[in-house]
C-alpha cells in the first residue's frame, strides 16, 4: 500500500493523523538531523499500521517534509 505522508519533526509528542485529504500527518519528536527524523518515522510507522519496519520503505522524499511510503 502506498500513502502520501507530511512529516512535522520536532514536536512534543509522536502521532499519527489522518487528514481529509489521504494523507497521513505524523508528529515525530526527532528532529530532521543526519536521518534521524527518517528513522523515528519508519518506527512511528510501524506501530500504526502494526507491521514491522522492515516492511515500510521510504519511496521518495528522504530529505524532505513531503514523503511517499510504500507499507508491504
Amino acid at each position: 500500500m502506498i500513502y502520501r505522508v507530511k512529516v512535522k519533526p520536532g514536536t512534543s509528542q509522536e502521532k499519527v493523523v489522518e487528514n481529509g485529504e489521504g494523507e497521513l500527518v505524523v508528529y515525530l519528536r526527532a528532529k530532521a538531523h543526519d536521518g534521524e527524523a527518517n528513522k523515528a518515522l519508519i518506527k512511528v510507522l510501524s506501530k500504526h499500521f502494526k507491521v514491522a519496519k522492515t516492511r515500510i520503505t521510504i519511496r521518495r522524499g528522504e530529505k524532505g517534509r513531503d514523503k511517499i511510503i510504500e507499507v508491504i
